[in-house]
């Protein structure tokens, strides 16, 4: 049943033109699974690419306005398949004491339409609280699966709901000691 519901939900969403839409869809992700190179911008691996092409088939029939990624290319490849999909080009939020914020005032600014926004491992979920969802832990290293999307509306409450897309997690990847 609540998988049914799961689905309903997206589907909701997929039904809903954009141009109609008098509520601000926001799909989050982290990026996808990074390729094992030395330094602090490795590109995607295999598998990253992979999981990559199955955001874009995960969100078949929705129609993004914007993506936002970081200077990263990592989060910029895990947003290339959709957003050559829908004929766009990511706004960049730099990575600064501030991106949180910018990201959230990003968003806002595109309000009434539907938005990708690809961080990592600790800013989704900030991204999140900052939009005025609840409070979540940072994703755990080998957790790359999870996607949020933020249903907001002036006047109402968000609406968040968590679901997975491509290649499962491996067991336990949830289970990762908390950040300093």
């Amino acid at each position: 049943m609540r998988r049914l519901l799961r689905y309903a939900f997206l589907a909701t969403l997929v039904a809903a033109p954009a141009a109609a839409q008098d509520s601000t869809v926001v799909v989050l992700v982290r990026h996808a699974e990074k390729a094992p190179v030395e330094g602090n911008d490795p590109p995607l691996s295999e598998a990253g690419e992979a999981r990559a092409t199955a955001l874009a088939q995960a969100l078949n029939g929705m129609h993004f306005d914007a993506v936002i990624a970081t200077e990263r290319q990592r989060t910029q490849l895990t947003a290339r398949p959709l957003a050559q999909r829908d004929g766009l080009t990511p706004e960049i939020v730099g990575l600064g004491s501030a991106h949180v914020d910018s990201v959230a005032a990003a968003v806002r600014r595109h309000a009434g339409h539907t938005v990708l926004v690809v961080g990592h491992s600790n800013t989704v979920p900030r991204i999140v609280h900052a939009l005025g969802g609840p409070q979540m832990r940072d994703l755990c290293e080998p957790e790359f699966s999870h996607l949020y999307v933020m249903v907001l509306k002036d006047g109402a409450a968000p609406r968040l709901e968590e679901r997975t897309y491509g290649a499962a997690d491996p067991p336990g990847a949830g289970n990762c000691p908390p950040s300093p």
